[in-house]
């Protein structure tokens, strides 16, 4: 069928759905198979009609389609099956096992299997998988976000799940239009023709002698736009436009978004095609305001990619799910459709005083507690919500004037005073960058709590500096400026090179908005005249122009799934326009009511949960459902807002920032936000109460006299671009161009302290319960939602602890204060790796997990094991020996491939899903120990026990540098010793742990920032780990003690003895040989021991936090102390030298 006729049936479905023909409409959508109606699917499933369900469904796919065909008929033959169960038609439950589920046994006969033995049991819900099953409704419901998914996964559904974007009536405009010109061919027309036909074409029959009226008052014909006017997108750029295809619109290439919410690298869509970069943008037309959206248009589904594929799970091992119930029955996400009014947050908890007027905030992407906050007095602040506290502040200061233009410093000596205009994270939360109304944009590094540090300043702009942006073009992490010179520039976020510059807009530049899909890379930017343009990474110019809702100085956003495009402005007038855009035809797909005819200043808008929109407007913050333009729901915060608030939501939409009339910040929760921010007050550190807890002893710590001995810079000073950084800081120095090595000298150091837990009384612990063989615990992990723990024996054998939900833990995390269970399936299988006729007692243990939990990948001397977290089962085996394999990691931008370091020195990578290694790395002599991928910067790095580290490119895995450890003088390691290696969250940093040592080394250059060394009385340190937020070091010692470090300085706060969590026996010599960080609680960590057992610790609730964090302002003095902890002033002192020997410094 052609592309018009195709069009036609497009017309046709809308004329029937107009005239309400519904069985019709739907018939049409089923045999055409163009248009698969969402809604309509929706309700039939929710009805339980089945088989009007299978029948639609056939006019798009088939059973043996492909495996998400598969699974769709599956879960709805199974839903089904157990409905029958449920009202106990053992009859129609045989019948429909045998018409329907047995074709699944030809790729799945143990599945199948377990299906048939439910009609054993009296209730299917004895079966623990299904345990959980509630009644038809919910699990219709469930089943029905499932479905959505796979559906929205499905290649064969591709463009199907939209309907094209026509104006109403579309069919009949068609038809004026052509009776029309029909008129106008008449020999001799009519004034007032009387078309009674469309069977034949018109004619007028008797002359008259008048003269046929101009087609565009004439009132049969419809309103016809204005043929699109805009060149295809390559025609500027290296995109060369392919004779032989239709190009699409820009958003045709943007039509699969990324599948994470953070421009982060990551795998692409599972078995979507790539798209077509030839590109044309049509121009834009705004429907008139009479016409709604149309219910039939648009399918509301949420996206599919926010479930991921498992990790590392080729199509056969994927086809189905070895569990009867992929979709656990819990009260959580069950799509779109179970988000209501009653989700937003419109609750006030808290206020925070500013001191001045806000003008910018924005929530941290992974600490979702801390507020990033700018004012009009260029003050930026970091604010605590779990303590209620301010826990950073600076403000605005020109760190080097000498560098500044010479117009910049002209308006500094009229007036040192700058508004901020934006403050943003950076996508992982390391660096946030704040842009002013004069000139500067500041970008700092954040290690935790108030450890901010001078990164980059750049004069960005001439005048005020309107917008900023983080984005991620060619794998690059890079911002993206605005300003009054009606430019837009891109920056390198990590040495502050200027890389695009674009010109184009005639006005200044209000916002910019970064986006990629797929593989395109793109911005959004709006000016102040109205105008918005679309620039690709290539200096070539804009690909688009076209205007702003009336006109407006707008702000564009994404939703959350990155689906969804919406902007919110107001004009000169005061009018206010929030929008959707239909991005295939640069064109306005519904506009939202609600917005105030006179605004005061420009509306301020946020998206959430893909869901919810949000403005600030006429003293109040409004809310829409984004399917529905009318207003949902309006709160005024318990008044005292300003006419148009600035609002900001956090990442999960539980928390709303409002900025107040009296320069404060309203905190509004809905009821998940409440009950997180009391979770965390619990928790909150408190000073006051750790001065007064007898329980803990504190050695108060010296410093030395002098400044004779010169302490290394911090992890922020070695990557500052330029050795004169100046702060913007909350203290009174007055501009220094020297390096900021010289404010480290000891004498300005602070008092700090020590804290030493020695005590069962001073920290939470907790042994978990274990009554299998106890062997010595080789490797532990938390599972990625911190709700289960798994440890790998030395035996082989794996065993996972589990949390379960209960008052004293609402939402069942991983906790010392909870007893969790050590779990197993009804079956009772353990997962017991391959030990290949070997002891696995001398093996070298390994294992990795999949990001969402499904599945582990395991060797112990043997061959690698798949293995199902949920069953327990071996999915499959790969890779004998020999060599054996060592070390496992996933790359992070595609889960099927894994590097594998071997026991040859040799690093494999492998693809699971063709099972073939694709290269082998050689650069090592002994066994690998170690690997970690940075997805930023495109390297993986590996460890040996040669003390080796070697960097390899991801892009050709080609070496690119190796290096040797430097071992301290009179510490020689016991051959072979290994080598750990981790990435810091800002992905750049490395920590490299060895038995000596705790190193910080610069990646990809492998350069030496910091080094700790253990003292030899603690014995080797035996593991460590970054804490989840990367503030943290957790360090374990053979001698049983375990030491808190903090990063960005490497200096000791607190050090855990062995009296604090085992119990005193001194016929066994026990210390942890593992230690594992929580994924979300940063004071929590684990230990596996040497006896086999598994312990939790975390700080006891009245602290919070491990110790009191060193003075992190300039690098402050180092960590020595006196009395108690002489040992620790030496191990400072020794730490000292050690960092003036990687600087060259002379002692």
């Amino acid at each position: 069928m052609s592309s018009l006729s195709r069009e036609l049936v497009f017309l046709i479905l809308q004329f029937l759905d107009e005239e309400k023909f519904k069985e019709t409409v739907h018939k049409l959508e089923q045999e055409s198979g163009f248009f698969f109606n969402m809604r309509y699917f929706e309700d039939m499933v929710t009805n339980g009609e089945w088989e009007e369900v299978e029948k639609y469904l056939s006019g798009f796919t088939k059973v043996d389609d492909n495996r998400y065909s598969m699974k769709i008929f599956f879960e709805i033959r199974k839903q089904k099956y157990l409905e029958a169960l449920d009202k106990r038609d053992r009859a129609k439950a045989v019948d429909i096992l045998v018409k329907d589920l047995k074709v699944f046994a030809a790729f799945n006969e143990e599945l199948f299997k377990e299906i048939t033995q439910l009609l054993t049991l009296d209730n299917f819900r004895d079966n623990e998988q299904l345990s959980k099953y509630g009644d038809t409704k919910s699990a219709r419901g469930i089943m029905l976000a499932e479905l959505k998914k796979l559906i929205e996964a499905n290649p064969l559904f591709r463009d199907k799940l939209q309907f094209p974007p026509l104006k109403n009536s579309r069919l009949r405009t068609l038809i004026n239009q052509s009776l029309n010109w029909q008129h106008q061919l008449c020999k001799n027309p009519r004034p007032n023709p009387d078309i009674k036909t469309l069977f034949v074409d018109h004619s007028c029959g008797t002359p008259n002698g008048a003269r046929a009226p101009s087609p565009v008052t004439n009132p049969l014909m419809g309103a016809v736009p204005k043929a699109g006017g805009f060149p295809p997108l390559s025609a500027h750029g290296p995109f060369q436009p392919t004779p032989a295809a239709l190009p699409t619109s820009l958003a045709g290439w943007m039509a699969n978004p990324s599948p994470v919410p953070h421009p982060s690298a990551s795998a692409g869509p599972i078995g979507l095609t790539a798209p077509n970069n030839s590109a044309i943008l049509k121009r834009p037309r705004t429907p008139p305001t009479n016409n709604p959206a149309m219910d039939y248009q648009t399918a509301d589904s949420e996206h599919v990619l926010k479930r991921s594929r498992p990790f590392g799970i080729s199509d056969e091992v994927n086809n189905l799910p070895v569990n009867i119930l992929p979709v656990a029955y819990t009260s959580q996400s069950h799509g779109q459709s179970s988000y209501t009014a009653d989700d937003l947050p419109k609750t006030v908890v808290m206020t925070l005083n500013q001191g001045s007027s806000v003008k910018s905030m924005d929530f941290h992407p992974v600490q979702q507690i801390l507020l990033l906050v700018g004012t009009n007095m260029g003050d930026v602040m970091v604010w605590d919500l779990g303590g209620h506290e301010r826990i950073a502040l600076k403000n605005f200061k020109v760190w080097d004037l000498g560098t500044c233009s010479m117009p910049l410093q002209a308006s500094l000596a009229n007036d040192y005073t700058a508004s901020v205009n934006r403050v943003i994270w950076s996508p992982d939360g390391s660096l946030f960058g704040v842009a002013y109304s004069k000139h500067i944009v500041h970008i700092y590094s954040y290690h935790g709590g108030d450890d901010i540090q001078n990164r980059l300043e750049i004069d960005a702009h001439a005048g005020s500096v309107n917008d900023l942006a983080f984005s991620y073009p060619n794998k690059q992490l890079c911002f993206v400026t605005c300003g009054e010179d009606r430019v837009i520039k891109v920056w390198d976020a990590f040495n502050g090179t200027e890389l695009y510059t674009f010109k184009g807009h005639e006005a200044p530049v209000y916002s910019v908005c970064p986006h990629h899909k797929e593989n395109i890379q793109f911005i959004f930017s709006t000016a102040t005249d109205g105008k918005i343009k679309a620039w690709l990474y290539d200096n070539m110019g804009s690909r688009v122009d076209y205007d702003a809702p009336g006109h407006s100085s707008t702000t564009m956003a994404y939703s959350a799934d990155g689906t969804r495009l919406f902007s919110c402005g107001t004009n000169k007038e005061g009018e206010s326009f929030l929008v959707e855009w239909n991005e295939s035809e640069g064109a306005v797909k519904r506009t939202y009511h609600g917005l105030g005819k006179r605004s005061v200043g420009v509306v301020q808008f946020d998206t959430t949960k893909s869901r919810f929109l949000a403005a600030g407007d006429d003293f109040s913050v409004k809310f829409w459902d984004m399917d529905n333009v009318g207003l949902l729901a309006t709160t005024e915060a318990e008044a005292g807002l300003p006419a148009s608030p600035c609002i900001r939501f956090n990442k999960e939409g539980i928390l709303l920032a409002v900025s107040t009339n009296d320069n404060g910040v309203k905190i509004l929760a809905n009821a998940d936000g409440i009950r997180m921010l009391r979770t965390v007050e619990n928790r909150t550190f408190d000073a006051s109460r750790v001065a007064s807890a007898a329980a803990v002893k504190v050695s108060t710590i010296s410093t030395f006299g002098s400044a004779n001995v010169a302490v290394g810079t911090s992890i922020g000073d070695r990557t500052a671009p330029v050795a004169a950084m100046v702060g913007m800081s909350n203290d009174s120095r007055s501009l220094d161009v020297k390096p900021r090595i010289a404010d480290e000298s000891v004498d300005k150091s602070r008092l700090c302290k020590l804290t030493e837990i020695n005590e069962s009384s001073q920290c939470r612990s907790l042994r978990l319960p274990d009554n299998l063989t106890a062997m010595r615990v080789s490797r532990l992990i938390y599972t990625n939602s911190g709700l289960a723990i798994l440890a790998l024996a030395s035996n082989a054998v794996h065993k996972l602890w589990k949390w379960q939900r209960n008052d004293r833990n609402l939402i069942g995390k991983a906790t010392a204060s909870v007893l969790p269970q050590l779990w197993q399936p009804p079956s009772g299988i353990l997962m017991t790796n391959d030990v290949n006729d070997t002891n696995p007692e001398d093996a070298v243990p390994c294992f990795a997990l999949s990001k969402n939990d499904s599945y582990v990948m395991s060797a112990s001397g043997g061959k690698i094991s798949l293995f199902n977290m949920m069953t327990f089962k071996t999915m499959t085996t790969f890779m004998p020996p020999p060599p054996a394999a060592t070390v496992l990691a996933f790359h992070p931008q595609d889960n099927n491939i894994i590097a594998i370091g071997m026991e040859d020195s040799s690093i494999q990578i492998y693809n699971v899903r063709v099972d073939e290694v694709k290269t082998k790395l050689k650069g090592h002599q002994k066994r690998i120990t170690g690997l970690a991928f940075s997805h930023t910067q495109n390297v993986l790095v590996s460890s040996g026990a040669d003390s080796q580290l070697c960097v390899w490119s991801t892009d050709g895995w080609e070496k690119q540098t190796c290096k040797f450890l430097q071992i301290p003088s009179g510490r020689a390691a016991a051959p072979p010793a290994d080598t750990r290696v981790q990435f810091h969250l800002d992905q750049m940093h490395l920590l490299v742990v060895h038995e000596t040592q705790i190193a910080i080394y610069d990646a990809p250059k492998l350069d030496c920032l910091k080094q700790w060394v253990s003292l030899e009385a603690s014995g080797p340190i035996t593991h460590a780990t970054y804490s989840c937020d990367s503030q943290s070091i957790y360090v374990s010692f053979e001698d049983g003690s375990v030491g808190v470090l903090t990063a960005s300085t490497l200096r000791l706060r607190c050090r855990i003895n062995p009296t604090a969590y085992l119990p005193p026996n001194p016929s066994i010599r026990v210390h942890p040989l593992v230690i594992a960080a929580h994924p979300s609680e940063p004071n929590q960590f684990a230990l596996g021991l040497t006896d086999g057992g598994v312990h939790i610790l975390e700080p006891l609730e009245s602290e919070g936090k491990w110790g009191t964090s060193p003075p992190t302002e300039n690098g402050a003095g180092p960590s020595t102390t006196s009395g108690a902890a002489g040992s620790d002033q030496l191990q400072s002192y020794v730490n000292q030298q050690l960092e003036r020997n990687i600087r060259g410094d002379k002692v």
